[in-house]
């Protein structure tokens, strides 16, 4: 497998159950602090929209998604997106994939005339830490035991990297 072969895409209305699926699937204390969603949850709801999320497809099958969406509604930092879940099927990860579903979301976030891309990840998550790293995100802040997942206190990170050639 290679990244050669991958199409990173806009989500459309249709993507919504596979990426359901593959949310539930790859659900865990490692990278979410909320309950597991169920296998039919509603992806694209509460003011959630597929124009929100990049899909990643290798030989037609979905292999990964990321959301990446103005951290708040206000207008003074509208030049800011972050990145509110990134996800990889577990038998395609070590491929590329989140790297270049993060570099496709930096992307798409400079064409909408974003400055800044930011994004919090668990402190015990090194894996999604290393991959942000790689792709330029430095850590900006950490909020020390933040959450209480499966009986151990975690670090809230907030990482974030510029958009600006």
């Amino acid at each position: 497998m290679s990244v050669a072969d991958l199409i990173v895409r806009q989500a459309v209305l249709a993507d919504e159950s596979v990426l359901a699926e593959l949310n539930h699937l790859t659900w865990s204390w490692l990278s979410d602090v909320t309950p597991r969603p169920a296998v039919n949850a509603a992806l694209f709801a509460d003011q959630r929209s597929p124009d929100q999320y990049l899909v990643a497809e290798r030989n037609g099958r979905v292999v990964g998604f990321i959301r990446q969406v103005p951290p708040t509604p206000l207008a003074t930092n509208q030049h800011v997106r972050q990145v509110q879940g990134l996800v990889v099927d577990p038998a395609a990860r070590g491929h590329g994939i989140g790297r270049a579903l993060v570099e496709a979301a930096c992307e798409s976030a400079r064409d909408q005339g974003a400055r800044r891309m930011t994004l919090r990840v668990l402190g015990h998550n090194q894996p999604a830490r290393r991959l942000y790293e790689r792709c330029g995100f430095a850590v900006e802040g950490v909020c020390p035991e933040e959450f209480l997942l499966d009986g151990q206190y975690v670090d809230d990170i907030l990482m974030g990297r510029s958009l600006l050639p």
